[in-house]
């Protein structure tokens, strides 16, 4: 008898390991596109099919496609603190003169990547310098690449200046 249940031990035993082993092996096949990014959807227009992330004709999508509003306050110049429009694609603007809404469209161009927000805020893991850039705000919100817009930006510390700085001429140089 005792050799009986070390047998039927060692059979259960040997059973179960060979499952792990086929699970494991199961999920070491799995396609590793699992864990890439959910691809956007593509935007039909009367211009035709425009792939999710790419550039839109200018008034595809009903009008909706790279136009942002910016609205800065606290930059220390009347002349920059307000509300004004970014269209790009073709680039103008409203209160940005056709060359800095072309700087400004052409800087968002490079920062736009597939599967990476360009908009998005410092991490809060970020280790950041206690350095402060003064008062000035910016509230951006619209659409770019085919994706909604609402970011905010400010300059309390090195990350978040660093931000700003990426955003120039969309956001107004300030002086710290």
């Amino acid at each position: 008898m005792p050799y009986r249940r070390t047998s039927s031990l060692f059979a259960a035993a040997t059973g179960a390991a060979t499952a792990a082993v086929a699970l494991v092996s199961a999920l070491a096949l799995a396609p590793a596109a699992a864990a890439a990014p959910i691809p956007l959807p593509d935007h039909h227009s009367a211009d035709g099919l425009t792939r999710a992330g790419h550039h839109a004709p200018a008034g595809a999508h009903g009008g909706h496609a790279d136009h942002l509003t910016v609205t800065v306050a606290h930059s220390g110049s009347a002349r920059t603190d307000g509300t004004f429009e970014l269209y790009c694609h073709p680039a103008r603007g409203t209160r940005l003169d056709a060359a800095r809404a072309a700087r400004a469209c052409a800087e968002l161009d490079r920062m736009t990547r597939w599967g990476r927000d360009a908009f998005a805020p410092v991490p809060q893991s970020a280790r950041c310098t206690m350095m402060y850039g003064g008062p000035a705000t910016a509230h951006v919100s619209g659409t770019w690449a085919g994706r909604r817009v609402n970011a905010d930006f400010r300059r309390t510390d090195g990350c978040e200046i660093d931000r700003w700085g990426r955003f120039e001429p969309m956001l107004p140089s300030t002086v710290s």
